[in-house]
């Protein structure tokens, strides 16, 4: 199983070893696309989160009962290559790398699995090439 979720944490539990038990206690495999942590104020992480169904399930359990809030990600990011125009305005916006110019022929790609679905491309992009699927 595996799906992109965003953590948040409060100022109360920003600093605990949450993410260590998560793998450590539920053998889950994290991937950080995207995280704010600051020193006593909520803070948040957005994660591929990837195990088996139990794993998953029981490491859930685990951030609730920590005080960590749960958004799951249903909306992907998806490009239209065929009106895409490799302008480069989405890769000044993009926080994950997602998007970024091959210096080589200057075309602009998309790496649709570094995407964390914040969606700062869709407005970016002169001509709408960028677009959110729910899913």
């Amino acid at each position: 199983m595996k799906k992109k979720v965003v953590l948040h944490f409060s100022k109360d539990n920003w600093d605990k070893p949450i993410i260590y038990r998560l793998i450590k206690d539920y053998n889950l495999v994290l991937n950080i696309l995207k995280a704010s942590v600051l020193p006593r104020r909520e803070s948040f992480m957005i994660l591929e989160l990837e195990g088996d169904s139990t794993n998953y399930r029981l490491g859930v359990e685990y951030l609730k009962e920590s005080g960590v809030t749960i958004d799951s990600i249903e909306q992907d990011i998806k490009r239209d290559e065929e009106v895409c125009t490799h302008c480069g305005a989405c890769t000044a916006i993009c926080p994950t790398g997602a998007l970024y110019i091959k210096r080589e022929n200057m075309e602009v790609l998309f790496d649709s699995e570094m995407c964390s679905g914040c969606e700062l491309c869709v407005p970016a992009c002169p001509p709408h090439a960028m677009n959110v699927h729910i899913a």
